[in-house]
């Protein structure tokens, strides 16, 4: 009878050990295409829209500027016949000096766009970033790849890839905070596809 347990209790110890073996080498994975993911995440597009307007308000008086000059040499050319050589002198090289000038400012302008612009893309990445790690989570993955601009998946099946169910979560709980933009998008697409297949 004691042998009988002894052996019961091996066997029993023998599968126990076998299905945490089994437990620790099926692995939940799955992937994101993460260059699509920022595409095509409402936050993001919205995020553009708005910085676009941005940067134009941001332009404007640099543009005014710019025209004003832009019609101030070509003025110059005419006047030069008509104030003699040492006016023409003085002129183009006041014009030569606000010309480099603009030139600076144009280049501040630009820099400070490109600034701002990373900020914000930086600010939404860590934001997904910190999303799917959340997803992975809830949803049991062992491991969530990403694929894209830097790639980290040589091979995936497609099954694996659950970029699109990431990204109508994204876009349903941004609109859900912040109104329609992803609705619109998604109707001009559903009315694209329907005009392709005429």
């Amino acid at each position: 009878m004691k042998k009988a347990l002894l052996i019961l209790g091996v066997a029993i110890a023998l599968i126990s050990c076998d299905k945490k073996e089994d437990k620790k080498e099926s692995f939940k994975t799955a992937y994101i295409d993460t260059a699509k993911l920022i595409q095509d995440y409402a936050k993001f597009k919205d995020e553009d829209e708005k910085f676009k307007v941005k940067s134009l308000e941001m332009g404007r008086p640099l543009e005014a500027k710019l025209n004003a000059f832009k019609s101030e040499a070509s003025g110059f050319q005419r006047n030069a016949q008509i104030k003699g050589m040492a006016w023409a002198q003085q002129k183009g090289a006041e014009l030569q000096q606000r010309e480099q000038q603009l030139s600076m400012e144009q280049d501040a302008l630009l820099r400070q766009i490109q600034v701002e612009s990373d900020s914000i893309r930086t600010s939404i990445v860590k934001e997904l970033r910190d999303y799917i790690k959340a997803y992975g989570k809830k949803e049991g993955y062992d491991y969530v790849y990403g694929t894209g601009d830097a790639a980290t998946v040589l091979y995936a099946k497609d099954q694996y890839d659950i970029t699109d169910k990431v990204l109508k979560q994204l876009n349903d709980e941004f609109v859900a905070k912040n109104g329609g933009v992803a609705k619109k998008e998604e109707e001009v697409k559903s009315e694209d596809k329907k005009e392709e297949k005429k």
